[in-house]
């Protein structure tokens, strides 16, 4: 089995002026999710493990989620708050007593985000189109295309006609991952302070999972 390819996303001009190390990186994956094997399931028994309440509380002094906060802060946004998508991770370990399996893609972006610190998301790529990058939203753009109106200026990533998700937020419900996909697309977002091995360490890590298991 061939390894698909990594992709670099375009980043628009006037972000890419204010926030020079930001970037996008995706690659397109032949899987469907379903209900996680063992394996899968055994790897995030190991995973909640390894989570231990003071490693969760030091977590985000450690170099990958702490550049997350940053940029958090960077953009306006109050990490103690809205936490990292690894923190938020965590969070819900610590609460519900593990990290419990829900299909195969959401455990495999949750083995990735918590394995690496760089979070990963999925779109379905036969909704989406071939080119996805970062930019401002604009007035009167709506989510997806026809979801809900977002507001002016807010960081999402987009294809070459609409903005799929906000940035580290909500996903457009029609561009998701549904029991129909047969090809993903996951993405991650470079800020700062990552180094792009973790990147790339979080896109295989995922993608390896789900192709694994088809």
């Amino acid at each position: 089995m061939s390894e698909p390819e990594l992709r670099e996303g375009w980043i628009e001009v006037e972000l890419a002026e204010e926030f020079p190390e930001l970037g996008l990186d995706f690659v397109h994956v032949q899987a469907r999710s379903g209900r996680s094997p063992f394996t899968v399931r055994e790897r995030l028994r190991e995973l909640s493990d390894r989570f231990t309440g003071s490693k969760v509380v030091h977590m985000r002094q450690d170099p990958v989620p702490w550049a997350y906060r940053v940029f958090f802060r960077q953009v306006g946004v109050d990490p103690d708050s809205d936490r990292t998508p690894v923190e938020r991770i965590a969070i819900e370990r610590l609460e519900r007593g593990g990290l419990r399996s829900q299909n195969l893609l959401d455990d495999a972006l949750v083995v990735a985000t918590v394995e690496t610190g760089v979070p990963v998301i999925a779109f379905d790529a036969d909704k989406v189109g071939e080119h996805l990058g970062l930019r401002l939203s604009q007035k009167g753009e709506a989510l997806g295309g026809g979801g809900r109106p977002l507001s002016a200026r807010q960081i999402v990533v987009a294809d070459e006609d609409r903005p799929l998700s906000v940035l580290f937020g909500e996903i457009a419900e029609e561009r998701g991952v549904t029991r129909r996909t047969s090809r993903m697309v996951l993405v991650a977002l470079r800020v700062k302070g990552v180094p792009a091995i973790s990147v790339e360490e979080a896109l295989w890590t995922a993608s390896d999972l789900l192709r694994a298991h088809q």
